[in-house]
């Protein structure tokens, strides 16, 4: 298992964004590194996670529980061959497109050494925007997306450092509960009522989602 590219954006003009100042950090590019990696601060204020990479809509972006998006090499490929086209590391706005790690098959609270200094921990999936949709420019994307339920991961930085392209990463911690970043995915997209099960991460779980999970219990009972 390894980092197989390591990509950052810059901020871009972009009709597609309803971001205030009409732009977008989207569009990331493989970069040789080294990167620092460290917690970005609070949503809403703290960006990325990775030094010299863009978040620029701090409404839904960025923050300590989404500092890092990582998409697997995989993923990548199987889209690349369903939509007929080449999908360059970076396509999907991910920070760490790796190679033989399942990510939307990691538990949450899942934690990844990545390289000899930064460790990692998965807190959600990537919910697709519109943002996302003009960036790709497919046609009713957002919904293939989330039907496909292959969304990748967010995590937290729980101890900053450098990281390169080429990193192994392992995973030195996997909780014992079931619930994956394909199941928090699908329970706050399509399948509501799976909602009562994501509590079972703890507060490894992001926030919103687990405020989301709580009122549905609340509401409807487990």
């Amino acid at each position: 298992m390894k980092l197989l590219s390591l990509n950052l954006g810059r901020p871009e003009p972009a009709e597609y964004t309803d971001q205030p100042e009409g732009v977008t950090g989207i569009d990331k590019r493989p970069v040789t590194g080294p990167v620092r990696v460290s917690a970005p601060g609070t949503k809403g204020t703290g960006a990325s996670g990775l030094a010299g990479d863009a978040v620029c809509d701090l409404r839904h972006h960025g923050g300590d529980h989404q500092a890092v998006y990582a998409y697997a090499r995989e993923d990548l490929d199987a889209w690349s061959k369903e939509l007929g086209r080449s999908l360059p590391s970076g396509t999907f706005g991910e920070n760490l497109t790796t190679e033989g790690v399942d990510v939307s098959g990691a538990r949450i609270g899942e934690r990844w050494r990545v390289g000899p200094e930064v460790l990692l921990e998965v807190t959600s999936g990537r919910i697709p925007c519109r943002t996302f949709q003009g960036h790709l420019g497919e046609r009713g994307w957002v919904k293939r997306f989330t039907q496909e339920g292959t969304p990748g991961a967010y995590l937290r930085v729980i101890e900053p450092g450098e990281i390169r392209a080429g990193d192994p990463i392992e995973i030195v911690h996997r909780p014992d509960h079931e619930v994956t970043v394909a199941l928090q995915f699908r329970a706050v997209t399509t399948e509501r009522t799976l909602l009562p099960r994501l509590l079972a991460a703890g507060d490894a779980l992001h926030p919103e989602a687990r405020r989301s999970a709580r009122e549905y219990v609340e509401k409807y009972g487990s």
